[in-house]
Parts: C-alpha cells; structure tokens; sequence
C-alpha cells in the first residue's frame, strides 16, 4: 500500500514537472520564435478605471446598476436623497421673488423722487416769481417815499415782503437740493436691490447644479467593477459610490529590453493574444514608451548592464475594435503583446487581426 501511495505521488509530481516544462516552452516559443523586427512581452488586459462619487455629502437613496453591468455615457447610475437640496431650493426661490420685488420697489422710489425733485423745481421758479415782484414793489415804494406822496411804514412792509421771498427762494432751492439727494439714494437703493437678485439667482443656480450632481451618471462606456457603497449609507462629500472601468481605454502593458525598446516609436502597430483565447489576434498600437527605465542601474554601467534595463510598454487597442467588441472586454485576463520594430516588415501569418465574428 505504501508503495503505491509513493508511486502515485512521483507520478503526480512528473505530471506537474511536465506541465511547468511545457509552460515554459511555449512561452519561449511564443518569445523566441518571433521573426526578425519583432518582440514581445507578456502582460494583462487593463483600462482606466474611474470613481463615481459623490460631490456633496448625503445619504445614496438608490444603486440603479450592478457590479458586472455594461454601461453607456450619461446613464443614470445611482441617486442621491436631495430633501435638504429640495428646501434649500425652495427657500433660494422665494429669497429670488421677494429680490425682483425689491427691485420693483425701488424702481419706483426713484420715481416718486423724480417727480418731488420736478414739484421742488417748479416752486423755485415761484418763489423767484415772487421774489422779483417783492423786489420791483418795495423799489417802487422807496422812490414814493422819496416824494413823500406814501409812509415809511409802507416801505417797511415790502422791503419785509422783499426779505420774505428771498428767504422762500432759498428754502425752496435746498427742496430742491435734498429731492435731488433722495433720487441718488433711490437709485443706489435699485442697484443693491439688483444685486439682491444676482445673488439670489447664483445661489439657485448653485442649489440646482448640487441637485444634478446627485444624480450619478456615466461618464463614458464601460462597465461596473465594484459597488463601493450601498443604499442608505452616507458618503461625506466625494464619497465613492462605485468603480467602474473605461472599455474605450483598454490596453496591455509588457517590458522590453534597451536594445529592443529603442527601436519602438510611438504609435506603433501592436497585437494582444490572450492566453484564454489565443485564436484572436486583437489589433493594437503603442502609446507609450517609458522614457525612465524599470531598474536602476548601477553607477558604473557597463554594457552588458545596460542591456539587462527593461523599458514599459504600452499597447492601446484601437478604438474601432473596443466599438464593435465591447461586450467581449475583460480586463485582468493575461497574454502576450507584440511590436513590429520594422515597420517595412510584414506581420507574420499568425499575428494577422483575427477577431470573434
């Protein structure tokens, strides 16, 4: 019985052994067997992800989506509970009527000034009327007096006339000087009662854009990753509701060697082949090449160290081939990404675009 059991395992333990070998061989197969004005690396499917979150703090009233959900730009993906944004909206409008009211109000005062400052321009006119009339009366008196033909008392009494209207000319002047007075008041009073209005209109405005930041939208296609949070619960402001995963942003990243890496431009052609499905052969292009290398090297290189650096690469897959396939993205899912360093070269047969009908 031993004996067996010991026979099972070092079976078990070549089977591994065999498998591993083989691993490796492909790899090297797929590395190594490239043409030359070729390299590769392997990597994993990645995209950008983005945080749907809150801007304001409150409580996520609901979570329209699911993790694993594909969704398309502007989606409605979640909801905030507005009540406090609802009433401060209500409240910014009644504060905006009663600021247009004002201004009604103190259009109006300005008027009514007008008008006083034209009513106080007319009894100057009277009142120099009648101080032209006291003034010819009281000289044509003093002179009657002269000829003794009328009293002195008489001329007492229209030089007192005289004094009077002068006196009523300039009481009727300064009406006129504190009506014009009043009418700056009022004016100034227009312009702070429209500011009143500018004011009231910018906070509803501001209410109104919170209100649509509650609603949670999708900022571009993609798919559901993780959902952070859950109804009910309250998020301080920015709080991550869920995650999500750009799939117009897919791309593998893989290392190349100096030597290999110098002869990659960007924009590049590049393939992707998956490990789980390595019939396809997904079209891509370089985006980028690290300009900093992944090891330090020592301070002293020689030649043979620079050559062990390894540069990142990056292969975006192109946009028309995430449009028809975006369904069948997957990000996380590991394979191979390859570079043509000539670009007079062409792709060998198996590196043709082959895609799922």
């Amino acid at each position: 019985m031993k004996i067996s059991v010991r026979n099972r395992l070092f079976q078990l333990a070549a089977i591994a052994a065999a498998g591993i070998a083989a691993w490796f061989f492909w790899q090297t197969y797929k590395q190594n067997g490239l043409p030359q004005g070729f390299a590769g690396g392997n990597g994993r499917v990645e995209s950008s992800e983005i945080n749907i979150a809150a801007k304001t703090a409150g409580r996520i009233s609901e979570i329209l989506v699911n993790e694993g959900d594909f969704i398309t730009a502007g989606e409605i993906l979640a909801r905030m509970d507005t009540a406090v944004l609802d009433a401060q909206f209500r409240e910014a409008t009644a504060q905006l009527d009663r600021a247009v009211i004002g201004v009604d109000t103190a259009k109006a005062q300005v008027k009514q000034r007008l008008a006083e400052l034209d009513a106080a321009k007319a009894v100057v006119l009277q009142r120099k009327a009648e101080l032209d009339a006291a003034q010819k009366q009281a000289e044509r008196t003093r002179e009657l007096v002269d000829k003794g033909t009328t009293s002195q008392q008489t001329l007492d009494e229209d030089i007192a006339r005289y004094e009077g209207a002068k006196a009523a000319v300039s009481a009727a002047e300064a009406q006129v000087a504190g009506a014009e007075a009043a009418i700056g008041y009022a004016e100034s009073q227009v312009v702070a009662a429209e500011s009143s209005v500018e004011a009231a209109r910018a906070t509803l405005q501001r209410i109104e854009a919170d209100i649509d930041d509650s609603v949670l939208k999708s900022p571009r296609d993609g798919r559901v990753q993780y959902r952070v949070a859950q109804p009910g619960e309250v998020l301080t402001a920015g709080g991550v509701v869920l995650n999500m995963v750009d799939l117009k942003d897919v791309y593998m990243t893989f290392f190349l060697p100096t030597e290999e890496a110098g002869q990659v431009a960007i924009g590049s052609e590049a393939r992707i082949v998956l490990d789980a499905a390595p019939q396809y052969v997904i079209p891509a292009r370089v985006s980028l090449v690290s300009d900093v290398a992944q090891f330090t090297p020592k301070t002293v290189e020689t030649a043979v160290e620079r050559q062990k650096l390894m540069f990142r690469i990056k292969a975006r897959v192109n946009q028309d081939v995430l449009k028809d396939h975006i369904e069948h993205v997957k990000t996380g899912l590991p394979g191979m990404a390859y570079v043509r360093l000539n670009p007079s070269l062409p792709w060998p047969a198996d590196l043709q675009p082959h895609l799922p009908e």
